[in-house]
């Protein structure tokens, strides 16, 4: 991966062209629509695949509104989860699956932590 900063120009329905840097971590804007708000460009880091059992329950990954008006510039982890009926035996399954995933989201965790210190992440 190139280490040189990324500019991408996309088109919004409020501001017209809009060009900005990406992070480093970020894997593009595939979803983006050109009939979008300039609040609503947000870049997104490549998923974390949350499994239960072969099947997936989710992902979480970092992402950053850049333009919209939120604490800490826009950049969080968004967090999917399953919405499905479980019995007891499944469900005790599912929280020691959870308990593995918390790993995950915590290596997520100190990956916003250092960009949020103003560092950079890998």
């Amino acid at each position: 991966m190139s280490t040189e900063p990324r500019t991408i120009t996309l088109r919004t329905a409020d501001h017209g062209d809009v060009t900005l840097t990406c992070p480093a971590w970020c894997s593009g804007h595939p979803d983006h629509r050109p009939d979008s708000y300039r609040a609503d460009i947000l870049h997104a880091g490549e998923d974390v695949a949350l499994v239960f059992r072969g099947h997936d329950i989710g992902d979480a990954s970092l992402v950053q509104s850049p333009y919209a008006e939120l604490p800490g510039g826009g950049l969080g982890v968004s967090v999917s989860l399953l919405r499905r009926t479980l019995d007891p035996g499944e469900l005790y399954d599912f929280a020691a699956t959870l308990d593995t995933h918390a790993d995950r989201l915590r290596d997520l965790a100190d990956q916003l932590g250092v960009l949020l210190a103003g560092g950079e992440s890998r």
